[in-house]
C-alpha cells in the first residue's frame, strides 16, 4: 500500500457510531460496570478515545511499539528526559533548538544528569565521546536551525553496542520523510505543534518507543506528571495528519525551490538546505530522508544581526513568527529569538551566525515566495543598486 492511501486509512472509523471523523471524546471521566470492569478507560489524565487514536496514529507512522501524547512538544521530552537518574550523562546534538539547550542546562543538570554537546554530524566524534556514564545519545536530524544531518543508522549501532538509548527529535522530518526506529533509534520524539498538524494552532508533543520496558516507562511518566494532550487538540492534530502527505509534497518542492535560488544570490554567505549537494552529509540524508523537507536556512555575507533584521522585517508573505510546519510561510532569525537564550560564544561555536534566518516554507506558489525573498534581500543594496551594502 503507498503512503498516502496508508497514512489515511490509519485514522479509524469510530466503531461506535460510524462517524468517519473520530469524535472528540471531552470528558474526564468514565463509567464503569464494577469496579476495575470498563471499556478500558477510567480517567482521561490515564487514557482518553479520542487520545489514544492520535497515538496509535503516530505509532503506526513511526513503526513504533507505542506512542504517546502530550501538552507540548517540551513536556514530551521532559517524560522521556525522566527515565534518567542522577550520575547519568547525555550526549546531546550541538546544534539543538533553544528550548531544548534550556532544560538540560538550566534544569536537568540541577538533578545531577550531565550534558555533552557533541558534533553529531561527525560519528567519529559520537564515538570518542561516550563515557561510562552516558545513558542517552539525544539527536536532532536535520537540526535547528542549519539542517545538520547526522547518520542515525551508524549511531544508532555505536548506542546499541553501548547500551545507550537513542533518542531522535524527528519534527523537520515527520515519519512521511524518516522513519529513525527503523534506523535503530529507541524513542521518537515530534512536537506536533509543527508538520504534524500543520496549521499553526495546536501546541502538542508526540513521543514513539521501540519496546513494552520503554512504553511502560513513559506510560507511568506521562500519567503521574499529568501533561496529557487534550481530547480537541488530539483532534486537530489527526485532523492535520490527514493531509500531511500533500502539504508535504508541496513544502519540500518549494523548500527546494528556493534553496536552489539563494544559493546563488550574490548577497548570501551560505545556504543550509540539506537537498543541496554541497550540504555536509547530503548523500547520508539521500539515504535515509525520502525528501529533504521544508525548512531553508541562509546566512548573509553581511553577516550582522541588524541586516538579519532589517529582512525578517521586510518580508510580505513570510510571516515573522516562531515555530515552523505550517501551511503559510514564516521566517525566523534565530540568533535574536528561539536561540536568544544560548551564550553567544556556544551558539557561534555551533554554526549559529547573527546573520541567520530560518524559512519555514509553506504551500504557497513557489514564485510567489521567491519573488518576496528577492524584495526583502534587494533592502540590502546601496541605492544606486550595484553593491551589497553591510550596516554598521
Amino acid at each position: 500500500m503507498k503512503t498516502a492511501t496508508q497514512l489515511i486509512h490509519s485514522i479509524p472509523i469510530d466503531e461506535l457510531t460510524g462517524a468517519i471523523s473520530v469524535p472528540i471524546y471531552q470528558t474526564s471521566t468514565f463509567v464503569q460496570e464494577s469496579p476495575g470492569i470498563n471499556k478500558g478507560f477510567e480517567f482521561s489524565r490515564a487514557n482518553n478515545p479520542t487520545r489514544k487514536v492520535l497515538e496509535d496514529l503516530i505509532c503506526n507512522l513511526e513503526e513504533g511499539f507505542a506512542g504517546f501524547a502530550f501538552a507540548s512538544g517540551m513536556s514530551a521530552i521532559d517524560a522521556v528526559l525522566k527515565l534518567l537518574k542522577t550520575g547519568d550523562e547525555i550526549m546531546a546534538v550541538e546544534d539543538t533548538y533553544g528550548g531544548i539547550f534550556q532544560i538540560f542546562n538550566h534544569m536537568f543538570e540541577r538533578f545531577g544528569i550531565k550534558v555533552n554537546f557533541v558534533d553529531t554530524s561527525n560519528t567519529d566524534k559520537v564515538l570518542a565521546a561516550i563515557t561510562p556514564n552516558t545513558k542517552v545519545i539525544w539527536l536532532e536530524s536535520p537540526t535547528n536551525p542549519t539542517l545538520r544531518i547526522s547518520d542515525i543508522k551508524s549511531i544508532g549501532k555505536i548506542a546499541k553496542q553501548h547500551n545507550i538509548l537513542l533518542v531522535v527529535d524527528n519534527t523537520f522530518s515527520t515519519p512521511l520523510l524518516q522513519q529513525p526506529l527503523t534506523l535503530g533509534a529507541d524513542i521518537v520524539i515530534h512536537s506536533a505543534s509543527k508538520y504534524l498538524s500543520g496549521h499553526s494552532d495546536v501546541i502538542a508533543g508526540l513521543v514513539v518507543v521501540n519496546s513494552k520496558p520503554l512504553a511502560d516507562q513513559i506510560r507511568y511518566n506521562q500519567n503521574i506528571s499529568g501533561s496529557i494532550l487534550s481530547p480537541f487538540e488530539a483532534w486537530l492534530t489527526i485532523r492535520g495528519i490527514e493531509t500531511l502527505y500533500l502539504r508535504l509534497e508541496k513544502q519540500c518542492s518549494n523548500a527546494s525551490a528556493i534553496a536552489n535560488w539563494l544559493a546563488v544570490h550574490p548577497a548570501i554567505d551560505k545556504v543550509f538546505y540539506p537537498g543541496l549537494a554541497t550540504h555536509k552529509n547530503h548523500h547520508i540524508a539521500r539515504k535515509q530522508q525520502k525528501q529533504y523537507g521544508g525548512l531553508v536556512s541562509f546566512s548573509l555575507k553581511s553577516d550582522n544581526i541588524k541586516n538579519a533584521i532589517r529582512i525578517v522585517n521586510a518580508t510580505k508573505l513570510f510571516k515573522l513568527a516562531e515555530s515552523f510546519g505550517g501551511v503559510k510561510s514564516m521566517l525566523a532569525h534565530p540568533a535574536t529569538m528561539t536561540h536568544r537564550n544560548i551564550p553567544e560564544e556556544f551558539r557561534k561555536k555551533t554554526g549559529l551566525q547573527d546573520s541567520c534566518i530560518r524559512l519555514s516554507v509553506g504551500i504557497e506558489d513557489a514564485d510567489d515566495l521567491i519573488n518576496d525573498l528577492k524584495q526583502a534581500l534587494d533592502k540590502l543594496n546601496h541605492p544606486a543598486g550595484k553593491q551589497i551594502t553591510v550596516l554598521q
